[in-house]
């Protein structure tokens, strides 16, 4: 019985647990506050808003939010290398600041100078563009088309990385109005073989020396100087030496401002040297109608001794040369001697060069690219490539032609550098200054005559 009623136990639970594992599962329910998202911690009404941390505070805004700067910039190199080179350092300003665009336009010197005419008498000039200091860029800022970048320069030490001389040709009434990137002083290149053979140890240092080796070379059957009077310029570089050395920086600035005149002692004296010059007869036969290209094949052809002339001339002896190799290690240059007692100082040099100067509207980006292709690394390369002769202190190891290399220490020793007339003031006033020069060499003027007719110019012309 007891056996019977277990049996009967066992079978009633396999029925019970085979039913409940049958069974649907129950579902959990969340609860309220389960379903609901949590609330942002708000700060008591009384709290004040949580201050930015420094950090927070210098983050600087990102590309998208700086202001895009487009810089237009014209130059004059239409060289395939020199326009690589400008493009590459624009290039490379651009990658290290997005936000800017330079923009380039390529121009070749004479289109230059209509194409910038017209752009200023619109008075839309752009942001950076080709220079060469002096009448032109004077009447520039005066029209007030020019930005004044002093305070530019003053920064960081940028002014005293150039040469003194060179960029003080981009000054006008002690404001600066752009940089150099080149410059070159006019010289005495010579022949030193022929120096040798007259028995000139040493090229002269002072005009009296000058005049001495010119008697000198003359007594030895070789003539002292080649010159093309016929072009009127490189005769002119001997009269505004002579005023640089005889009346310095003080007589131009005045002669300039017309708190002076160009008929002060300084300019007629250098008239009087000049006729010193003359009555020795130094230059070939024909002077008076030989050209520039004349010049050259009388220096190149070994016929004269001396050339006072600017940094272009060892290439154009080479081309003037019949083998095309030029004068080699015979050539040589010194220096315009000084003139005992004149009030200039003897490292002065008188030449010309390039530089570019900033648009009236120019953004500070456009100030701080021309900073950048100033730089020494940028002098360098153009140096390298032959596209400038260095005016910022120690890119002149980018020279490779020892010739250029004393050009250019002539040029850096200068405190001050003075353009040629042509380019220091207006046009016609430097095309009165090579007529009357001429009168001189052709002994049609006097010093006094050729002083009064510059004069007469300058007072119609320089207001």
């Amino acid at each position: 019985m007891t056996h019977k009623i277990f049996t009967l136990l066992s079978i009633i639970l396999i029925a019970v647990f085979a039913l409940s594992g049958c069974a649907t599962p129950a579902t959990t329910v969340p609860t309220e506050e389960a379903v609901v998202e949590a609330e942002p911690t708000q700060p008591a009404p009384t709290e004040p808003p949580a201050e930015p941390t420094a950090a927070e505070a210098e983050v600087e805004p990102t590309v998208e939010e700086q202001p895009q700067v487009t810089v237009t910039w014209w130059h004059i190199q239409v060289a395939d290398d020199q326009k690589a080179l400008w493009q590459g350092m624009a290039d490379e300003y651009m990658a290290a600041h997005p936000n800017v665009t330079v923009e380039i336009t390529v121009l070749e010197n004479e289109a230059f100078k209509t194409k910038i005419t017209t752009m200023m008498q619109s008075g839309n000039p752009p942001d950076i563009f080709q220079s060469w200091g002096g009448g032109g860029m004077n009447e520039y800022a005066i029209a007030g088309l020019l930005k004044d970048i002093t305070a530019d320069l003053e920064k960081d030490g940028w002014k005293d990385t150039f040469s003194p001389g060179a960029l003080g040709v981009f000054s006008f009434e002690g404001k600066y109005y752009g940089v150099p990137r080149d410059m070159g002083a006019v010289g005495f290149w010579y022949n030193k073989d022929l120096f040798a053979q007259a028995g000139i140890e040493a090229p002269p240092t002072t005009w009296s020396e000058f005049l001495e080796d010119i008697q000198t070379l003359k007594a030895a059957g070789i003539t002292p100087i080649a010159l093309g009077e016929g072009d009127k310029w490189p005769g002119a570089f001997y009269w505004e030496y002579l005023a640089v050395r005889i009346g310095g920086q003080a007589a131009f600035d005045a002669a300039y401002s017309r708190k002076g005149a160009f008929t002060d002692e300084p300019f007629v004296e250098a008239g009087v040297k000049l006729q010193e010059l003359v009555a020795l007869d130094p230059f070939q036969e024909g002077f008076l109608g030989a050209t520039w290209p004349d010049e050259q094949v009388v220096m190149a052809s070994e016929k004269a001794a001396m050339d006072l002339m600017g940094q272009w001339a060892p290439g154009a002896f080479k081309d003037a040369s019949v083998d095309k190799q030029g004068l080699g290690d015979k050539l040589g240059w010194f220096p315009f001697p000084a003139v005992e007692g004149g009030a200039g100082d003897p490292a002065d040099a008188l030449g010309g060069g390039n530089g570019f100067v900033v648009g009236k509207d120019a953004e500070p980006e456009a100030v701080d690219f021309l900073k950048y292709i100033s730089s020494v690394e940028s002098q360098i390369a153009q140096a390298e490539i032959g596209l400038s002769v260095p005016v910022v202190k120690g890119a002149e190891v980018g020279l490779t032609d020892p010739m250029l290399v004393l050009v250019q220490q002539g040029a850096a020793a200068a405190k001050y550098f003075q353009l040629y007339y042509d380019q220091a003031m207006p046009p016609a006033v430097g095309g009165v200054v090579n007529d009357a020069v001429q009168g001189v060499f052709a002994g049609t003027l006097t010093p006094e005559e050729c002083a009064a007719m510059i004069e007469e110019s300058a007072q119609m012309e320089l207001k």
